[in-house]
């Protein structure tokens, strides 16, 4: 099928949207990643030399939300921070963005989100070892629908489910438009899901959602009983929509990667500035797929955030690999 033919649920969503204080408003979590590049991964009870080190902020909807800013567009983030230095990292690097962060709470007795990856230098994949407090969750009243619904679009994680499904309520009964990054299964996910739009997963999430251990027919289990956009992201293999009732590929970039940490964030980021920019479908795709593939050459989830304009350049070269590959 050529790729200007290709249509999907994506096409029944109105994207011209109503005047909001902000484009996207995103609620979820923040991290700080201590990033280590090994010759490769340690057997057990092994030694090995770390050949870089680097200390940085990251984080699914924080990532994300820092990549919209760099494009120039208005968003909020709304999350909690911990009051130990990890979180004091994290803070600092929101300040330095052009985003509004008026809603981001500190709890000083908490420890922030943080994590230790292990990235294999040979193949730039890594290896996650994560710590979260569970007291970093929302109480029901530190909530606030005003502040939620104040974008043209809603970009939630799965960190804290029942805060994020209630803020997708909101969301959805004021029509506006929510975004979800799951990329694990967590209690309650499945009514989230409910109310989301544009709904963008792990490679992992559908077979372990629907039990399903074969990709494409998990996949079809899920995106039959949901009623909005699906895509799953396959890291160095590009993305998966479904669309007519059937798994559309899209290519990823080419590419020597020397860290994947962020990449999918900076997927979901730059699929709802496509979105935000009512451009097709493949349009969004490449433009996802090139974004998220030129943060691989770079260490830790943000530094990788490439100029729009470089962006859109390798986004064409994509688009026109498709459109022979057809």
């Amino acid at each position: 099928m050529g790729v200007k033919c290709l249509k999907s649920r994506f096409d029944r969503f109105d994207l011209t949207f109503k005047s909001k204080p902000f484009d996207v408003v995103g609620f979820g979590f923040n991290s700080v990643d201590q990033l280590c590049i090994v010759p490769e991964f340690p057997n057990p009870d092994s030694k090995t030399e770390i050949l870089q080190y680097a200390k940085l902020a990251g984080g699914q909807t924080a990532t994300a939300l820092v990549f919209l800013a760099r494009m120039g567009l208005r968003v909020k983030y709304i999350g909690k921070i911990g009051g130990d230095q990890n979180g004091q990292i994290s803070l600092q690097s929101l300040k330095g963005e052009d985003l509004d962060i008026s809603n981001v709470m500190v709890e000083e007795k908490c420890i922030n989100h943080h994590a230790i990856i292990i990235i294999d230098q040979n193949l730039g994949e890594r290896t996650i070892l994560c710590q979260s407090d569970p007291n970093m969750m929302f109480a029901e009243d530190e909530l606030k629908r005003e502040d939620i619904c104040a974008g043209r679009i809603l970009h939630i994680d799965g960190y804290d489910p029942c805060s994020a499904l209630r803020a997708s309520i909101w969301c959805q009964e004021q029509g506006i438009y929510v975004s979800a990054d799951l990329d694990r299964v967590v209690p309650g996910c499945e009514e989230i899901i409910k109310h989301v739009d544009f709904l963008i997963t792990s490679k992992d999430f559908p077979s372990e959602l629907t039990g399903n251990r074969d990709l494409t027919q998990s996949i079809s289990e899920l995106g039959n009983c949901f009623g909005g956009f699906l895509a799953v992201t396959l890291g160095k293999q590009g993305a998966i929509a479904w669309i007519e009732g059937r798994c559309e590929y899209f290519p990823a970039l080419e590419i020597k990667a020397v860290d994947t940490t962020g990449a999918g964030d900076i997927f979901h980021g730059a699929f709802l500035y496509g979105i935000l920019q009512n451009w097709p479908l493949n349009s969004i795709m490449a433009f996802a797929n090139a974004a998220a593939g030129l943060s691989c050459k770079y260490l830790g989830a943000r530094t990788g955030i490439r100029p729009l304009s470089e962006i859109m350049e390798y986004a064409q070269q994509l688009m026109a690999t498709s459109v022979q590959g057809n």
